[in-house]
């Protein structure tokens, strides 16, 4: 193995690393250094000395070496000594790195932190990101996104938030918030403006998870949306960096791939919660041929199931959306007023675009030229304005 795909593998060793040394030391921060510091070790060693036949298992040595280092320095109980002494041998009582890692994604992801925090965590302590890359993502500085990580540390901390995988109802009622945390980072990568490589450390959290969770529609089914969703990110940009809407884009520039495997793992899926229903609706635009070849009926009960257990503005456009293609689009621009009469989308750039395609389908282009302009005032990004502007332009043609 080279020492560049070893060092890759090791990044997936890094939150079992972590987690194990928070189950064993109770301190997050010295789980952490410890961590970063045996890969930085491998930065420097591997190329000299060559890549070790288990890398996975001379980083925990390295990390364990370390925090016993300075556990000793701390002069605290000897307990806490032996534990982490004993991370290095597989077939000992601690080595419980699959369910350390699951309680690490719980605790990141508890509902006593602010959701922009579990995020933020996640990325710092499960995905080994850079505080940098994470303050860029949420566009404040560094400083800034170091102390809501170190506040986030602090309240699990003080609020003695316990570092276990909750069971029964507890378990039940946790879930839907770890699956929305994961579906967030993956947003964050998939949007226009969004940081790509937060999009594909969703999806390998979504696999980890999947493993650890087996039995769990939702997880297998947020999965496979997440899977479907990024089989399209080759086409949804030109040449130039511009958006490609999904009418326009080249499906055979599709990972096709990811597409089996998304479908593959749905048949086997029973339907359980929203995740199972828009990982449907992504499988019938991800297995359409073409645009035209899209089964928008289905899409269309999809969304009417989805708004009945998910009943939020932005599922009522989305559905709004789905019955136009599906139905026609007066039918579309009904069900739209409906989504828009409590007022939460008069200003959501998204809302006015559908409200403009809906209007040039219905046959009045000028006034959905103008919408369009009017959408790109509201968009949140410049490559979202283009994108819209463009949308005008060919209308005014």
């Amino acid at each position: 193995m080279s020492v560049e795909a070893a060092v890759n593998a090791g990044w997936d060793s890094y939150a079992r690393i972590v987690a194990s040394l928070i189950r064993v030391t109770g301190d997050w921060t010295l789980a952490e250094d410890c961590a970063q510091e045996a890969m930085a070790a491998a930065l420097e060693r591997w190329p000299r000395d060559g890549v070790p036949a288990n890398p996975g298992g001379w980083l925990l040595t390295t990390a364990r070496n370390r925090a016993i280092d300075v556990l000793r320095r701390a002069t605290v109980e000897k307990r806490k000594l032996q534990e982490v002494a004993m991370l290095w041998d597989p077939a000992s009582p601690s080595f419980e790195i699959e369910d350390d890692r699951l309680r690490l994604i719980f605790t990141c992801c508890h509902p006593a932190l602010s959701l922009e925090a579990r995020v933020a965590l996640t990325l710092r302590t499960i995905a080994g990101v850079p505080t940098t890359d994470i303050a860029r993502a949420f566009m404040v500085t560094e400083s800034t996104m170091t102390r809501r990580i170190t506040r986030a540390k602090s309240k699990i901390a003080d609020a003695r938030i316990p570092y276990r995988v909750p069971t029964g109802p507890a378990l039940a009622e946790r879930l839907p918030g770890v699956l929305a945390v994961l579906y967030l980072l993956f947003t964050r990568g998939y949007d226009a403006d969004g940081e790509p490589a937060f999009a594909s450390e969703a999806i390998r959290l979504a696999r980890l998870l999947a493993r650890l969770m087996p039995s769990s529609p939702e997880v297998a089914s947020l999965l496979a949306l997440l899977i479907l969703q990024h089989s399209r990110r080759d086409a949804r940009r030109d040449a130039a960096g511009d958006l490609v809407t999904l009418e326009k884009q080249d499906r055979s520039r599709w990972d096709s791939p990811a597409i089996a495997e998304g479908v593959a793992i749905l048949m086997r899926t029973p339907v359980e919660g929203p995740y199972g229903v828009q990982a449907r609706i992504a499988a019938c635009h991800a297995t359409a041929h073409d645009f035209a070849d899209t089964d928008w009926g289905a899409i269309a009960g999809w969304y009417d199931e989805l708004a009945r257990i998910q009943p939020t503005p932005v599922v009522a456009l989305n559905r709004a959306v789905a019955h136009g293609y599906a139905f026609g689009p007066r039918t579309g621009l009904a069900l739209l007023a409906e989504a828009r009469s409590g007022g939460v989308l008069d200003d959501y750039a998204a809302a006015i675009a559908v409200e403009a395609d809906l209007v040039a389908r219905a046959g009045d282009p000028a006034r959905a030229a103008e919408l369009f302009r009017t959408a790109a005032e509201a968009a949140p990004s410049e490559i979202e304005r283009r994108a819209l502007r463009s949308r005008a332009a060919e209308l005014d043609a």
